[in-house]
């Protein structure tokens, strides 16, 4: 943009002065003086025409912004050596477009689509991509610079285009993904607001993962039955493919069967959820969810008990550990921790903390050697005991039980 320093006020309004003023004004005018010109909306046709061969970039940068600046003058700095300037005069014309009638004369509507073609080749990306930006969602430009611009190798170029433009078809989108283009302008084609079956199929046919995982995450991409199914195949070890995959509605039964088999728990029960299974299929989901759990609880067990013995060992085993855990929400590892530290059962551990009581949770608590800080966290966080209903510390730090009582508290479940 240019410098605004150099945005010095004229003695006079430019709308008050005449051609013969401006042309005055000019044979000496400094920076600041045709830097204003440049700018104003009022400025004459044959001054800004005059400026758009100035030394200064800045000045021949707001000559091209300014949408009162002559065809004549908008074509002499399609070549400009600044690519400020080409960047500002990719975004006027293209801004233009729509407000240009229908009956322009035909050789206007030709300079304008002519400059339009060399600022969608310009040697910087930077300025095709401005171009592209103010383009993609465009009805009135020529077809052929849509197509130009999607094939374009710099993907900031392309996409914008490959995802919105409306004058992009199947054939054009199909074209460019046969051409090999980027990951980025895959994903974009892949996020279009309408996606056809057979365009689907050339993404898939990619087996970009980014790419594949956007399409199925697109719910107005249309997929073939046959094609999820192709997906569903070889998406075990492709974890982001799992939940778009999940929740699309043409999934069949045969990929629902097959992507059971290795989608989380999480996923596996939305499977079982739908309805629009049959009783076998929905029969079998519940089945695999039952067993899911089961063996996710049981690794989950394993896991943290041998993360309890590692810490006592270490004697690391104290209430920072259980404090941690607690707010980790860690409960198999408060569990396993209450066990080793009172030598009580794990099952008779969970039994106790099953009861809600605050007196017997804070009496295991005692027992485990924590402090009533600790007890009464796990109060709340694992026995979920109500705020209301918690048993607090007596004078801030004492448990508020006596020994004996606490004593009765465990013996209930011996």
């Amino acid at each position: 943009m240019p410098d605004p320093v150099l945005s010095a006020q004229l003695p006079v309004p430019v709308q008050n002065l005449d051609y013969g003023a401006q042309k005055n004004i000019l044979s000496g005018a400094d920076l600041p003086a045709r830097l204003q010109l440049a700018q104003a909306a009022d400025t004459r046709p044959e001054i800004l025409y005059f400026l758009a061969d100035d030394e200064s970039n800045d000045v021949r940068q707001a000559v091209a912004a300014n949408p009162a600046t002559p065809m004549q003058a908008d074509e002499m700095l399609v070549d400009d050596a600044n690519d400020e300037v080409r960047g500002d005069l990719a975004l006027k014309i293209a801004r233009l477009l729509p407000d240009m009638p229908d009956d322009e004369q035909e050789r206007v509507r030709e300079l304008t689509f002519d400059m339009l073609r060399t600022l969608a080749s310009d040697q910087l990306p930077r300025v095709r991509a401005m171009l592209a930006e103010e383009l993609k969602s465009s009805r009135h430009v020529p077809h052929a610079i849509v197509r130009q611009l999607a094939l374009d190798a710099a993907v900031i170029v392309s996409a914008p285009v490959l995802e919105y433009s409306p004058l992009l078809s199947d054939a054009d989108l199909m074209e460019v993904i046969a051409a090999g283009c980027a990951q980025e302008a895959l994903c974009a084609i892949a996020n279009r607001s309408k996606v056809s079956e057979d365009v689907s199929d050339a993404v898939v046919a990619t087996f970009d993962v980014p790419a594949v995982a956007t399409l199925l995450a697109n719910k107005r991409a249309s997929i073939r039955e046959a094609t999820l199914d192709k997906i569903a195949e070889n998406a075990a070890e492709v974890q982001s493919w799992h939940e778009p995959m999940v929740m699309r509605p043409e999934l069949s039964i045969r990929a629902v069967r097959r992507v059971a088999g290795f989608v989380a728990s999480s996923l596996l029960e939305k499977l079982a959820e739908r309805n629009d299974l049959d009783r076998e299929t929905t029969r079998f989901l519940t089945k695999k969810v039952k067993e899911r759990i089961a063996k996710s609880s049981g690794e989950v067990q394993e896991e943290e008990r041998e993360q309890v013995m590692v810490l006592d060992q270490r004697m690391l085993l104290d209430d920072d550990a259980m404090e941690q855990a607690l707010l980790s929400g860690r409960n198999d590892f408060v569990i396993e921790a209450l066990s080793l530290r009172t030598n009580m059962s794990v099952d008779l551990v969970r039994k106790i903390i099953g009861t809600s009581s605050a007196k017997a949770i804070t009496a295991l608590a005692w027992k485990a050697n924590l402090t009533m800080r600790t007890a009464i966290q796990i109060q709340s966080r694992t026995g979920h005991i109500p705020p209301k209903k918690l048993l607090n510390a007596r004078h801030g730090t004492d448990y508020p039980l006596s020994e004996a009582e606490m004593i009765k508290q465990i013996g209930k479940f011996l």
